[in-house]
C-alpha cells in the first residue's frame, strides 16, 4: 500500500500542474481545473491499489480528469465545443520537441504573472497551480498562515476571472511588463527544486521552461542570464550529495561529475546576459563551474560580482554573499568585518546561512573552536536534516 502510494504522490507531483494548466486552457476555470486533478488523484489511490500502477501514470490521470470535467461540463450544460475540445486532450507527458503541453504552462504563468496582482500574490499562485507545490508550504515561505495563504490565492484567482485576462502568452509591451514577474516565478520554482529538501523535477521543470522563454525572448538579456544561471547550478546535481544521501560543499564535490556540457551552455550564454542581477549570479556561478579545483576559484571576479549585485539589489541576503566572497577573495577578517555590517540592524539574526558563514570564516581566520560551536548554533536552527547533518559534520571536523 506504501507503494502504491508513494507511485501516486510520484505521478501527481508531475501530473497535477501539466493536466492543471491544460484543463485551464480548454475550460478557462481555475476551480473546475484543480478540482478534476485532485479527484483524479483520489482515484488513483483508491483503484490503483486494487487494479496495479498503470504503465502510463501521467496518462491514467490525465484521463480520470478529463473525463470528471467533462461530466461536470455536462451537467453544467456547457458548449459542445468546449466538450469536443476536452475530448483531444491526451498524455500530458511533454513532448521531445517542448509542445503544446510545456507551452501551456508557460501561458499559465504568464497569466498567473498579470501586473493587475500583486507581486505575492502573483508568485503564490504561479507555485500553488503551476509547481503544484503544497498551500502550506507556499504561506510558510510568505511567513503568513495557511488560511491566509488560501485566500490569497483564491482572490488571484477571482480576479483573474473576473478581469477576464486571456489565458496566452502576451506580446509586445505587454510581454516585457510581465517578464520580470515571470523571472522571479521561475527563479522560485528552481529554488524550491534545488533546495536540500526540495523536489528536483521542480528545478528540472524549470530549466526546461526557462529555455522556452529564452528561445521566446532571444534578444532580451535577461532570460539568458537566468537560464545560465539554472544550468551552471544544476550541472552540479549528481554530485552534491555522498552515498548516504549528505550534503556536499563546493570543495567536497567530485568535479568529475559535473556536466560539462551544461556548464559550457551556461557560459556560452553569459555572452548575451548583459549585466543584470541573474547574470551576475550566472557570473559567480561559471566561476565555480569552470574552476578545476576549489584553490583555483576566482574569488575576486565573485567579489566584484557581489559588488555590482548589491548596487542593483542592496538585500541583507546579497550583503551576505558579498560577506562571504570578500572573505576568500581578501582575507577573513575583511569578510568577518562586511558581515558584522550585513547584519547590523537585525534584518539577518537567526538566519542558518548568517551564521555557518560567520562560522566558516571564523575558522578560517584561525579560531576552530569557536567555529565549530557556531557551526552547531546554525544547525540548530535550520529545518533541512541534510544541511543539519553537513553543518554538523563541519563542525565536527574542526573539533578535532
Amino acid at each position: 500500500m506504501d507503494d502504491v502510494a508513494g507511485a501516486v504522490a510520484e505521478a501527481g507531483a508531475d501530473a497535477y500542474p501539466r493536466i492543471v494548466a491544460a484543463l485551464i486552457r480548454v475550460t478557462g476555470d481555475w476551480t473546475l481545473a484543480e478540482d478534476c486533478a485532485q479527484d483524479a488523484l483520489a482515484a488513483a489511490l483508491h483503484r490503483w491499489p486494487r487494479d496495479g500502477v498503470p504503465g502510463n501514470p501521467g496518462g491514467w490521470l490525465m484521463t480520470v480528469a478529463r473525463n470528471r470535467a467533462v461530466d461536470v461540463l455536462r451537467r453544467a450544460t456547457v458548449e459542445r465545443r468546449k466538450l469536443r475540445d476536452l475530448a483531444l486532450l491526451t498524455d500530458p507527458e511533454p513532448t521531445p520537441e517542448g509542445g503544446d503541453v510545456v507551452d501551456d504552462r508557460l501561458r499559465l504563468i504568464f497569466t498567473c504573472c498579470h501586473p493587475a496582482m500583486s507581486p505575492e500574490a502573483r508568485v503564490a499562485l504561479t507555485l500553488r497551480t503551476v509547481a503544484g507545490v503544497p498551500t502550506a508550504d507556499i504561506a510558510r515561505a510568505f511567513l503568513v498562515s495557511e488560511s491566509t495563504m488560501t485566500r490569497r490565492i483564491t482572490r488571484a484567482k477571482a480576479r483573474i476571472a473576473a478581469a477576464g485576462v486571456p489565458y496566452r502568452v502576451p506580446t509586445g509591451p505587454a510581454l516585457l511588463e510581465r517578464l520580470p514577474g515571470v523571472l522571479a516565478v521561475l527563479y522560485l520554482l528552481f529554488t524550491r527544486g534545488y533546495d536540500a529538501d526540495g523536489e528536483p523535477a521542480f528545478a528540472t521543470e524549470a530549466v526546461r521552461l526557462a529555455r522556452l522563454l529564452h528561445a521566446l525572448l532571444p534578444d532580451e538579456p535577461e532570460p539568458a542570464g537566468l537560464l545560465a544561471l539554472f544550468l551552471l547550478h544544476h550541472s552540479r546535481r549528481a554530485a552534491r550529495r555522498d552515498a548516504d544521501g549528505d550534503l556536499l560543499t563546493l570543495d567536497e564535490q567530485d568535479r568529475s561529475r559535473w556536466d560539462t556540457t551544461a556548464v559550457a551552455e551556461g557560459v556560452a550564454l553569459l555572452t548575451r546576459a548583459g549585466g543584470g542581477p541573474y547574470a551576475l549570479q550566472a557570473r559567480v556561478a561559471a566561476c565555480h563551474a569552470t574552476a578545476p579545483t576549489a584553490a583555483d576559484t576566482d574569488w575576486p571576479t565573485i567579489a566584484h560580482c557581489y559588488d555590482e549585485l548589491l548596487r542593483l539589489h542592496p538585500t541583507p541576503v546579497v550583503r551576505l554573499n558579498r560577506a562571504v566572497a570578500h572573505g576568500y577573495a581578501y582575507g577573513p577578517g575583511h569578510g568577518l568585518a562586511l558581515l558584522a555590517e550585513a547584519r547590523s540592524g537585525g534584518a539577518l539574526d537567526g538566519y542558518p546561512p548568517a551564521l555557518a558563514a560567520e562560522a566558516e570564516l571564523t575558522a578560517r581566520s584561525g579560531d576552530p573552536v569557536r567555529a565549530a560551536a557556531l557551526f552547531r548554533v546554525a544547525a540548530d536552527a535550520v529545518r533541512s536534516t541534510p544541511e543539519r547533518r553537513a553543518l554538523l559534520r563541519r563542525a565536527a571536523q574542526l573539533a578535532g
